[in-house]
C-alpha cells in the first residue's frame, strides 16, 4: 500500500490528528497536491477551521492536478466544512466519470442525507458496501440509516456485518483503531435497543460493563447512551441513567457537567449552575482542567446574573493563559479554550451594555480566527441588540457559511427583529429553503411570526405559526389519546383508596415535610411569573423548573423493568412501603436544599415550577403530604395561543402538545381534569390562583400565595422583574419587565382560527377501561428476600406466593420462588418458575445462567446444554460480552450472596 492510502485509512479511522502531522509533513516533504484534501479534513474535524479553509483553497488552485482519489478527498474537504453544494457537484461529476468509485459512492450518500433525499442515500451506501465491504464506516452508516428509518432489523443486520468485518480486520489494524471501532458498534447496539425500547437489555450491559470497566471508560459508554436516550426524546430517562450511575461514581466530573446539558436544553437554568459549580469542584479536587467548565458557566449565568457570569469568565480567561501543552491539551486546544474564554469575556461585556468593550474583544478574537463560530454568532447578536441590523446579517451570512442551520436560526435569535419589509421577506425565504431542516428552521418560522404578531398582521402571523408547527409536528411523537388514557391511568392510581391503606407512606414530620413549593399549570399560564413573585422573599428560592419529579418517576419505571414485574407508573406506586417512599422524600429535600444552599442557604421552602406536575399531583401528596401547591390558571384561549406561538425547542419535556391546535384543546380539557380530580382528592390543600387576578392586583394575590405557604409579607416581592438569579424558560424575556395587562385576551386577534382548539377542547373525554391491580400490602418481594438472606424460606416463599396471587407473571417472584423451591428439594419446580421468569426478562442473561446452573442439579442435562447454546449465540451476536455473575435482584438492598441447596448439589447464585 502507498503512503498516501494509509493516510486515507486515517481519515476512515478518525485519526484526525495523527493525519494532520503526518499528511502536512508528507506534503512539505514531495509537494503531492492530494496530501492537501486530507490536512484540510484533519484540520476541520480537530476543529481549526481557518487552517482547514487554507489547506481548502490551496487544494482547489490545484485541482486539475490532483488524482481521482485526491478529488474525492477534496469533496471530503467539503463535506467537513459543510459546503454541500460543492461536495454534491463535485462527486457527482466524479461518479458520472468513475460510477464505481466507492468512496465517492460513500460521500454523495452522506451529502444526500443531509438533504433528506434517504432512499438514493440507502442505494449509494450500499452499492459501496458491495464494492468496498471491508469499510466499517460504511456498514455504520447503512445501520443508522436503517434506525432513521424506523428499520431496526435492518440497523441490527448491518450492525452484525460490521463486527465480522471488525473481526476479520483485527490482525492487520493498531490496537487503538480496534478500541474505537469497538466503541462505535457499542454505541450502534446502544442506539438499536433503545429503538426497540429494550431499555432493560441496554441497562443491564452498563451494570455488565460496570464490573469490568475502570471508572472513566464505563463513564464513557454511560455517556453515550444517555446522548442516545435524550437523541430519541428519552430525556427523563437520559437524566435517570446518568443519576443512578452518579450513585456509583458521585465524583464523576462527566456525569455532572452531562446533566448540566440535559439540564439546559430542558430550560432548567437553577440545576444548570448548581452542576457545573459542583463539576468544577470536583475538578479542582482532582486536578484537572477547568476553563471549559468555568466558560459553560458564564454563558449559563448571562442573562439572569451578569455578575457571576463575569466572575466566571474572568476566571475562565485567568485560567487560559496559564495553560501549558500536556498530557490533556495540545497547543490547538488550548489556543481553542484561550479563545472560548474571551469570548465568554465579550458576551458578559455585551450583555452588561459595555458595547465598545465587547466589540473590541470579539474583533481580537476574529482577528485571530476569521471563522471562530462563537465570536461570529456573538458579535452578531450584540449589532442585533444596537439596531445595526446589516452589520449583524453579514455576520450571521458568516456563520450560515459554517453551520447553517445557526446562522439561520441566529439571525432572529438576539430578540430585535428587523421592521423592513425586504429583510422580513428575506429571512423568510432563508426559513423556507428546502436544504434547512429540523427546528433550526421551524425556530426562524416561529420568530418571524412573533414578528408579524408586533406588526398587527395577524393573519400572516397565524400562517407562520402554522408553517412553523407543521414542521416541528414531523419530529414528535405525541399522541394525544395515549396521553389521555395514561392521564386517565394516572387519576385511577391514586384515588382516595391509596392513601387510606398507605397511611404512614412518604415524608410527614419536620420541617423537612414543609420544604418542597410546586407551582403547576398549564405552560404559560403565569407559573414564571407567581414563582418569581414567590422568589422574591427572603424565606423562599426559586429553582426553576425541576425535572425532580419525573426522574423519580422514572427510577420507579427502571426498576419495575428489573424486576420484570409487567407493571409501570403509575400501576406500581401501591407496591412502594413507607420506608422506600420516605427514602424517595428524603432524596427529592436534599437535592431542593442543595440548589438552595449557594444562593440562598436560609430559604425555607424551595419553589419548584415545573408546569406540567399538575400530572403528577397525587404523587407528590404521596410523598410530601404536607406540600404546598399552588395551581395557575389563566383564560385558555391565551394559554393555547401562547404556546402555539412558542417553540419549545425541548420537546421531550411534555410540550408535543403545543404544535397542534386541537392537540393544545385537548391538553386544556385533560388539565381541567386533573385539576378538578386534586382538589376533590385533596380540598383546601391546593391554592388555585388566576393569572388574569394577579396581573390586575399583584400585591393582593402576592399576600394570598404568601400567606397559604406560610411566611409573613415582605413587599420586596413585587419587585420580582428586578430579582437578581438565572431565569430560562419559554417566558425568559418577559420575567424582566413589570406587570403588563397586554397579555391578556390577546386570543381575539386570532378569533377567525380558533376552531380546532374549540374541537379539541369541547371534544367528549373518552377513554379504554382501566384494570389495574391494587397489591394489599406493599414491598412483598423486598420483603421476601429478606426472609430469604436470612434463610427464613417458608416466610420468604408466602411473600412471594402473596405478590404471584396478584401478579401471576412478575419475573422476580417466580425467580425467587423457583429459588425456594429448589432449596427445599423441588429442583424440577423451581427449573419450571426460572424458565417463566426467563420467558418475561428473555434480555436477563444472569437467570439464563441461573436456570443453567439448576437445571443441571436437577439432571436435566439437555435442557441446560439448550440453554448455553442459546447463551452462546447471544454472546456470538455482537461485541458486547456477558460479563459478571449478579443478579438484578441485588438492585433490592444490595444483599449479599443468594444461595439454594438441595440433596443432590450444591451451587451459588451470586449477586454484587
Amino acid at each position: 500500500m502507498d503512503y498516501i492510502q494509509s493516510l486515507r485509512e486515517l481519515v476512515d479511522y478518525q485519526q484526525f490528528e495523527q493525519l494532520g502531522t503526518a499528511a502536512g509533513h508528507y506534503y512539505d516533504e514531495t509537494l503531492d497536491c492530494d496530501a492537501l484534501p486530507l490536512v484540510a479534513m484533519a484540520m476541520a474535524q480537530q476543529g481549526d477551521r481557518q487552517a482547514a479553509m487554507e489547506a481548502l483553497n490551496r487544494a482547489l488552485k490545484v485541482q486539475e492536478q490532483l488524482t481521482v482519489e485526491g478529488r474525492v478527498d477534496l469533496a471530503g474537504a467539503h463535506c467537513f466544512l459543510f459546503h454541500l453544494d460543492a461536495a454534491r457537484e463535485l462527486l457527482e461529476a466524479l461518479l458520472q466519470e468513475q460510477p464505481g468509485q466507492p468512496l465517492a459512492q460513500a460521500r454523495l450518500a452522506w451529502v444526500l442525507l443531509q438533504f433528506g433525499e434517504l432512499e438514493r442515500a440507502e442505494q449509494l451506501y450500499r452499492s459501496s458496501a458491495a464494492l468496498a465491504d471491508h469499510r466499517l464506516p460504511v456498514w455504520l452508516a447503512l445501520a443508522r440509516l436503517a434506525l432513521q428509518k424506523e428499520d431496526s432489523a435492518g440497523a441490527e443486520s448491518a450492525l452484525h456485518r460490521a463486527q465480522a468485518k471488525l473481526a476479520d480486520s483485527k490482525q492487520r489494524i493498531s490496537a487503538q483503531v480496534g478500541d474505537f471501532f469497538v466503541a462505535q458498534l457499542e454505541q450502534l447496539q446502544l442506539e438499536i435497543w433503545i429503538a426497540q425500547e429494550q431499555f432493560s437489555e441496554a441497562e443491564l450491559w452498563l451494570d455488565d460493563e460496570q464490573v469490568v470497566r475502570e471508572e472513566e471508560p464505563w463513564a464513557a459508554v454511560v455517556a453515550v447512551y444517555a446522548n442516545a436516550l435524550a437523541a430519541n426524546n428519552h430525556h427523563s430517562q437520559a437524566e435517570e441513567a446518568l443519576q443512578s450511575a452518579l450513585k456509583a461514581y458521585p465524583n464523576n466530573i462527566a456525569f455532572h457537567a452531562q446533566l448540566a446539558e440535559l439540564a439546559q436544553l430542558q430550560g432548567r437554568q437553577m440545576q444548570v449552575v448548581q452542576l457545573l459549580r459542583r463539576a468544577i469542584k470536583l475538578s479542582e479536587q482532582q486536578q484537572r482542567p477547568t476553563v471549559a467548565l468555568w466558560v459553560r458557566l458564564a454563558s449559563a449565568q448571562l442573562h439572569g446574573n451578569s455578575e457571576r457570569a463575569r466572575q466566571a469568565a474572568d476566571k475562565a480567561v485567568e485560567l487560559a493563559a496559564a495553560l501549558e501543552p500536556g498530557d490533556e491539551l495540545n497547543d490547538l486546544q488550548i489556543k481553542q479554550q484561550r479563545m472560548q474564554a474571551k469570548n465568554a469575556l465579550a458576551q458578559v461585556e455585551s450583555q452588561q451594555q459595555h458595547y465598545e468593550l465587547a466589540e473590541q474583544l470579539f474583533n481580537e478574537l476574529l482577528a485571530e480566527n476569521l471563522y471562530f463560530l462563537p465570536a461570529l454568532s456573538g458579535f452578531g447578536q450584540q449589532q442585533m441588540q444596537r439596531g445595526k441590523i446589516d452589520a449583524a446579517i453579514e455576520l450571521f451570512e458568516r456563520v450560515k457559511a459554517i453551520d447553517p442551520a445557526k446562522g439561520y436560526s441566529a439571525l432572529i435569535n438576539a430578540r430585535q427583529f428587523p421592521e423592513d419589509d425586504a429583510t422580513l421577506e428575506r429571512l423568510e425565504q432563508v426559513a423556507n429553503q428546502p436544504s434547512l431542516e429540523g427546528r433550526e428552521r421551524a425556530s426562524l418560522l416561529f420568530q418571524l411570526a412573533s414578528v408579524w404578531e408586533k406588526r398587527k398582521d395577524y393573519d400572516k402571523a397565524i400562517a407562520l405559526a402554522n408553517s412553523a408547527n407543521s414542521a416541528s409536528r414531523k419530529f414528535l411523537r405525541y399522541d394525544p389519546a395515549e396521553h389521555r388514557q395514561r392521564s386517565a391511568r394516572i387519576r385511577y392510581a391514586f384515588g382516595p383508596e391509596l392513601y387510606h391503606h398507605r397511611p404512614e407512606c412518604g415524608l410527614r414530620d419536620g420541617d423537612d415535610a414543609r420544604v418542597p413549593v410546586y407551582v403547576v399549570g398549564m405552560p404559560r399560564s403565569g407559573t414564571t411569573l407567581v414563582e418569581q413573585i414567590l422568589a422574591g422573599h427572603s424565606e423562599i428560592f426559586g429553582a426553576g423548573e425541576l425535572g425532580v419529579i419525573p426522574q423519580r418517576i422514572q427510577g420507579l419505571e427502571r426498576w419495575e423493568r428489573h424486576v420484570g414485574s409487567g407493571r409501570g407508573y403509575p400501576d406500581c406506586v401501591d407496591d412502594l412501603s413507607p420506608y422506600v417512599s420516605r427514602g424517595i422524600a428524603d432524596g427529592i429535600v436534599k437535592e431542593l436544599r442543595e440548589l438552595a444552599a449557594e444562593d440562598k442557604p436560609a430559604a425555607r421552602f424551595v419553589v419548584d415550577k415545573l408546569p406540567h406536575n399538575f400530572e403528577n399531583v397525587g404523587f407528590i401528596k404521596f410523598l410530601f403530604p404536607h406540600a404546598k401547591i399552588i395551581s395557575v390558571r389563566r383564560d385558555p384561549r391565551d394559554i393555547a395561543l401562547s404556546n402555539y406561538f412558542t417553540d419549545y425547542q425541548a420537546k421531550h419535556g411534555g410540550m408535543g402538545f403545543a404544535y397542534d391546535l386541537e392537540w393544545i384543546g385537548q391538553q386544556l380539557a385533560d388539565h381541567n381534569l386533573y385539576m378538578h380530580e386534586w382538589q376533590q382528592r385533596f380540598p383546601g390543600e391546593i391554592l388555585e390562583i388566576n393569572y388574569e387576578d394577579v396581573v390586575a392586583d399583584t400585591e393582593g394575590m402576592a399576600r394570598k400565595m404568601l400567606d397559604y405557604i406560610g411566611v409573613e409579607w415582605q413587599p420586596q416581592v413585587l419587585a420580582f422583574n428586578e430579582l437578581d438569579r438565572p431565569v430560562k424558560t419559554a417566558s425568559v424575556w418577559q420575567v424582566r419587565q413589570p406587570i403588563y395587562k397586554t397579555s391578556t385576551e390577546k386570543w381575539r386577534r386570532y378569533q377567525g382560527h380558533l376552531a380546532p382548539l374549540i374541537a379539541g377542547t369541547n371534544a367528549k373525554i373518552e377513554w379504554q377501561p382501566i384494570d389495574m391491580v391494587s397489591l394489599p400490602d406493599p414491598g412483598l418481594l423486598n420483603e421476601g428476600v429478606a426472609h430469604y438472606k436470612e434463610r427464613r424460606l417458608d416466610e420468604a416463599e408466602r411473600c412471594f406466593k402473596k405478590l404471584l396471587h396478584h401478579l401471576p407473571d412478575y419475573a422476580a417472584a417466580n425467580f425467587m420462588t423457583g429459588l425456594v423451591y429448589a432449596d427445599k428439594g423441588h429442583l424440577a419446580d423451581g427449573c419450571a418458575l426460572l424458565e417463566k421468569a426467563l420467558a418475561s426478562c428473555p434480555w436477563n442473561r444472569r437467570w439464563r445462567k441461573d436456570l443453567i446452573t439448576m437445571c443441571e442439579a436437577a439432571g436435566l442435562a439437555e435442557r441446560a446444554e439448550e440453554l448455553k447454546q442459546e447463551q452462546r449465540r447471544g454472546r456470538r451476536g455482537g461485541v458486547l460480552a456477558d460479563s459478571g455473575e449478579a443478579d438484578p435482584l441485588d438492585a433490592l438492598d444490595d444483599a449479599a450472596d443468594l444461595p439454594f441447596t438441595t440433596s443432590d448439589s450444591a451451587a451459588a447464585l451470586a449477586t454484587d
